[in-house]
């Protein structure tokens, strides 16, 4: 066990500074100890990162047009989307509280149908684009049932909450040394090409949170069913952002998933390029010096960080670093 498990350290650093290559890719250095720690000099970039997902405070919701089903408020609007959903006037329609549903539009299935139809239109005029044939909950919180299902294309349109699952996928030597699996997004991706992503993550659509996880594992890494189902709970993220849509306000729920040192994640879908195994100090650099991360997977990797005692509470800006990965509604 011990040569097989020198002999994967020997592999990872002939490949460090190597050309990308796909799905086998494992680009790192070593760490020097078991516990490194970010540089204070850090901790102001990385909560510029993590201020650059929260670009939407509580009185900017104020320049949206509320989106509410039933006398419940679930989303914003931008005034130039919801001027097109009131052309619509079987299914929206335009009241004092802002856009709502129309009132004869009783039950979950047929607001689906309804504004499914609606989205398909827009789909077609161009106003929506990168259309996933994949449907979204939309609800006051995670545990309601769901008032509509939407198409994942227009969820930032509707400026509702949408929620996901983020897994770090992370490897100890026998020193105690972490490292962690980092995945490059496919250059064809319809969103956020060619960046720097985590093992393993995905919408949160209608299943658990966990079957998900696995089922994303499986799909995206090649993970095993039985390796997968081994990640274990650890939290989330929340955060709300201004986007070309209108209002992104994403809850994602994070997972650690403790890898074998011999274990390489294989692309499976086509949706990553390649994956690569980071020591914990290049991960800390890529995150505060580039902007070469997919944005949310900053907070989730920061977090990560956090947790594993590579920032520290000693360090002046950690509690306000720790608040803001929460600053969006965590319900």
């Amino acid at each position: 066990m011990a040569k097989r498990l020198a002999g994967a350290h020997r592999r990872v650093a002939r490949n460090f500074g190597s050309k990308r290559r796909v799905g086998r890719s494992m680009n790192t250095t070593r760490p020097s100890s078991r516990a490194l720690v970010a540089p204070e000099a850090d901790l102001a970039k990385l909560q510029r990162r993590v201020d650059a997902c929260n670009t939407i405070l509580d009185q900017d919701l104020d320049t949206f047009v509320p989106f509410c089903i039933g006398g419940k408020r679930l989303g914003y609007l931008k005034e130039s989307f919801a001027a097109k959903l009131e052309r619509h006037g079987n299914v929206f329609v335009r009241q004092s509280e802002g856009i709502a549903l129309h009132e004869q539009l009783q039950s979950e299935r047929i607001r689906t149908e309804e504004v499914g139809k609606v989205m398909q239109q827009l789909w077609n005029e161009g106003t929506i684009v990168g259309w996933r044939e994949e449907l979204f909950p939309v609800r006051e919180s995670f545990h309601d049932s769901p008032m509509l299902l939407l198409e994942r294309a227009a969820v930032a349109h509707f400026g509702v909450k949408a929620y996901g699952v983020h897994m770090n996928g992370f490897v100890k030597d026998s020193n105690g040394n972490e490292f962690l699996w980092v995945a490059r997004r496919s250059a064809t991706k319809p969103t956020f090409p060619g960046m720097l992503d985590h093992l393993v993550a995905g919408g949160q659509g209608q299943i658990g949170c966990m079957d998900n996880v696995v089922k994303e594992a499986e799909e995206e890494a090649g993970i095993p069913r039985e390796l997968a189902s081994q990640a274990r709970s650890v939290g989330a993220v929340s955060y709300r952002m201004k986007v070309d849509e209108g209002v992104k306000q994403d809850v994602l729920y994070v997972y650690d998933l403790e890898l074998p040192e011999d274990f390489v994640p294989r692309a499976m879908d086509g949706e990553v390029e390649q994956f690569m195994l980071w020591s914990i100090e290049r991960v800390m650099d890529s995150v505060a010096n580039t902007q070469e991360w997919k944005p949310n997977c900053v907070l989730v990797v920061i977090d990560f960080l956090i947790r594993h005692g590579h920032i520290h509470a000693d360090q002046p800006g950690y509690l306000q670093l720790l608040a803001s990965l929460r600053q969006a509604d965590l319900s």
